[in-house]
């Protein structure tokens, strides 16, 4: 008999569900596929109800012990959890420069900055201390106590595979919730390693659990009943679904949309400065960030010098696999390049200035990866696409207004209210900035103002749906619900019946 020539079949990213790696109920799966090359390296399970109901259980089964269990021994957990994730940081950041295409050096620095929530997550025990004040009245005191909610689930995007969901499950887990986490299918393999790592740091089985899957696994879990909360982090169409459908199934949500980030630019700002500066924030990670900027507003005389030194630099950016040493990889999937390509061509036919038209590129043999080069538009006009929409990839467009307070305005009449940045050399604008915009977050002179995980991550408007941003003190009042005690203990001397409303002091 002739050998067989056929492949090897490819692996799959299987489940994982009470401390260990599940085959799934169904059949279904996708394919995880390379950026840099276009092949399909590998298939991931997807998860259907019945899978989404086994992590449930075993999460609920779960919860008895670890929500009785010390803040202290948690965060201990956590801790060594931390320590695992440092050690295997190399090793999380070349799987997401596979999966996803992201340069190994920005790779690195988002595991890094979820290595940075883990911290915090670690000092919980001081947070969840509450409240007490002693002989609020005669005899009385009152106190309040911050206890877990239950199993919790958290649905993340795939620009981000590592960081975004350890803006969630670690302060989930610290705050003694058991946790859920359907990452995204199209760089799924980091979760799965992850979970690994919390079994190796001491966390119990059932505690963690991850499904993966598309919008059949993401509606199990907006409608399961044993699910108390869901945050989530994506475009704002899916966001309002998943707030509004959680919602009215009982569950607290934070639900994170799309952005439309703006960095105004006053006459008297350093230019090389300011250009190095937007350069990175609007072609990193292929603008495939949320926090990316990707409208810049030109106040003024700066406008003319500013295209031409972004122009100069654009043109200079290195592009190729994620693997190399370059400044920009590939695109996540070809439907997302080609999507972005999109936007190109409309801003073309809109009549925008298309200085730099990053359609053309070719990547000597990388010619099947999602490549897609770094476009600028000069002049465009708030009525047009290019403006209106969340490209979501290497696309920087300049806007230009003659005064501050016309680009406050024009920020300010966006719908979305992600983040924001000014750069000025004056004190008084960036202050007067700072109090009139109407946006979550903001950079003085700070491309992309991502909060510290001390503080708290959250847009305003139609980026946010719901109450609470993520990580930071906001982090631990969505993870927690709060329990008022007033208490006395009678001595002999007992009074009679009271039939008015009870008052202290």
């Amino acid at each position: 008999m002739a050998p067989s020539t056929s492949a090897p079949a490819l692996a799959t990213v299987p489940l994982w569900i009470n401390g260990q790696r599940t085959e799934p109920h169904g059949t279904r799966q996708g394919a995880v596929s390379n950026p840099a090359t276009g092949e399909t390296i590998r298939h991931v399970a997807f998860a259907d109800a019945h899978d989404v109901d086994r992590a449930v259980q075993a999460a609920t089964a779960a919860f008895k012990e670890w929500g009785a269990t010390s803040p202290l021994k948690r965060a201990r957990i956590l801790t060594k959890f931390r320590e695992l994730v440092e050690k295997h940081q190399r090793e999380l950041a070349a799987m997401i420069t596979e999966e996803h295409g992201k340069v190994f050096a920005d790779a690195m620095g988002s595991v890094q900055r979820g290595i940075e929530v883990i911290e915090f997550a670690a000092g919980a025990p001081h947070l969840l201390k509450g409240e007490h004040a002693g002989t609020v009245g005669s005899g009385i005191d009152a106190y309040s106590r911050l206890q877990p909610l239950g199993v919790c689930a958290g649905i993340t995007p795939f620009n981000f595979p590592a960081m975004v969901p350890l803006w969630m499950f670690p302060i989930a887990l610290a705050c003694g919730n058991c946790f859920i986490l359907k990452p995204s299918e199209k760089d799924p393999t980091p979760s799965i390693r992850m979970a690994a790592l919390l079994k190796e740091a001491g966390l119990p089985d059932g505690v963690f659990n991850v499904v993966h899957g598309d919008k059949e696994a993401v509606d199990a879990i907006l409608t399961h009943p044993g699910i108390k909360a869901v945050s989530f982090v994506g475009s704002t169409p899916i966001a309002k679904y998943v707030y509004t459908t959680a919602a009215a199934h009982g569950k607290r949500v934070q639900a994170l949309g799309g952005a439309k980030n703006h960095a105004v630019v006053l006459p008297d700002a350093d230019l090389e400065f300011t250009a190095n500066a937007l350069i990175g924030a609007g072609y990193g990670s292929a603008g495939e960030r949320c926090m990316a900027i990707s409208a810049i507003v030109a106040v003024g005389d700066i406008a003319e010098p500013l295209v031409k030194t972004l122009e100069k630099k654009a043109r200079a950016l290195k592009v190729g696999p994620g693997t190399q040493d370059v400044d920009m990889g590939p695109l996540v999937t070809a439907a997302h390049r080609d999507r972005v390509r999109g936007f190109v061509d409309q801003g073309v036919e809109a009549g925008a200035a298309c200085v730099v038209d990053g359609r053309g590129l070719a990547i000597a043999g990388h010619e099947s990866g999602f490549f897609l080069g770094p476009s600028l538009f000069d002049h465009v006009k708030p009525e047009m696409s290019i403006y209106q929409e969340e490209i979501f990839g290497p696309v920087l467009i300049v806007l230009r207004v003659k005064t501050l307070d016309d680009a406050i305005a024009l920020v300010n009449s966006n719908p979305y209210g992600n983040g924001v940045a000014v750069f000025t050399n004056s004190g008084g604008a960036a202050r007067h900035f700072e109090n009139e915009i109407e946006v979550g977050m903001v950079g003085i002179n700070v491309p992309i103002p991502v909060p510290m995980a001390f503080f708290s991550f959250g847009g305003w408007k139609a980026s946010l749906f719901g109450d609470l941003h993520m990580h930071g003190l906001e982090g631990i009042q969505f993870n927690t619900r709060t329990k008022a005690v007033t208490a006395r203990w009678p001595t002999d001397d007992v009074g009679p019946s009271a039939f008015m409303m009870p008052t202290l002091g």
